[in-house]
């Protein structure tokens, strides 16, 4: 049996493939619980600094969640549990110590589209389609965690718009709201661009990275009351920062070790 979810180390880059090409890789419960766990399991010190998550073959990132396994919902708590789930996958894929590339080829809808809102740079290719024509489709909703962290994107005007009138958003406006920062030609050159840009980031202090990271995930859930002392003192406080401080009188290329 083909495995829907791969994960495979390259040097410092781990590459996450959502595998299921002719389902235009929507997403299975497990293919969900495999991607959080991934995301939970990498060691802030280990040898992965970077994560790419992409679609396997041209045509889709992720056409949302596999349909097929809602029609076993009957109850109210089914329903919750699975929005819970849902809120908590998005969760771990937005905490992960390390940056993740969503690197999006043709369609970006439903559970795809929020997995890529929860990576920390996207890009595509001309062909993107994005969005959750859910109003349209299926009639059910999205929680209010993953509302709150698409509107954080492109604003919650544009949201409201993009739900109600269950369009997708085109390659230009996504990169004109700030979704996207790339548009690409075509997949290739997407997944040659991911590579380059992954290559970059593990030339970074995984401490500043990561600091980054979670201090903006702090201020879009808390507001400007959100707390950032320990991210502070976590990199002031490093041998990374004081290497850093070296190499730029030595005038040389900082050695990082994410300690």
């Amino acid at each position: 049996m083909t495995e829907e979810l791969l994960y495979e180390v390259r040097g410092p880059i781990g590459h996450v493939t959502l595998n299921r090409p002719r389902a235009r890789n929507a997403l299975t419960f497990a293919m969900y619980e495999k991607l959080a766990r991934i995301c939970r399991e990498i060691d802030p010190k280990g040898p992965v600094k970077v994560l790419i998550v992409k679609g396997a073959g041209d045509d889709a990132f992720a056409a949302g969640t596999d349909i097929s396994q809602f029609r076993e919902f009957n109850t109210p708590q089914q329903a919750l549990d699975y929005e819970a789930t849902i809120d908590s996958v998005l969760s771990d894929v937005e905490k992960c110590p390390v940056p993740i590339i969503a690197a999006i080829t043709g369609a970006c809808t439903g559970g795809g589209a929020g997995i890529a809102a929860a990576c920390d740079l996207r890009i595509c290719d001309k062909r993107l389609r994005y969005g959750f024509p859910i109003v349209r489709t299926l009639g059910n909703c999205l929680s209010i965690a993953s509302l709150n962290r698409i509107a954080s994107l492109i604003g919650a005007g544009r949201l409201r718009e993009v739900l109600l009138t269950a369009r997708l958003m085109g390659a230009e406006e996504a990169q004109a709201a700030g979704l996207i920062s790339e548009v690409l030609e075509d997949a290739d050159a997407v997944r040659a661009r991911a590579e380059e840009l992954a290559e970059r980031l593990c030339g970074h202090a995984p401490l500043s990275m990561r600091a980054c990271k979670e201090g903006l995930r702090r201020l879009r859930l808390e507001g400007e009351g959100a707390e950032g002392s320990d991210l502070v003192v976590s990199c002031y406080m490093s041998a990374d920062f004081k290497e850093g401080i070296e190499a730029f009188f030595g005038k040389r290329k900082p050695e990082w070790k994410g300690e």
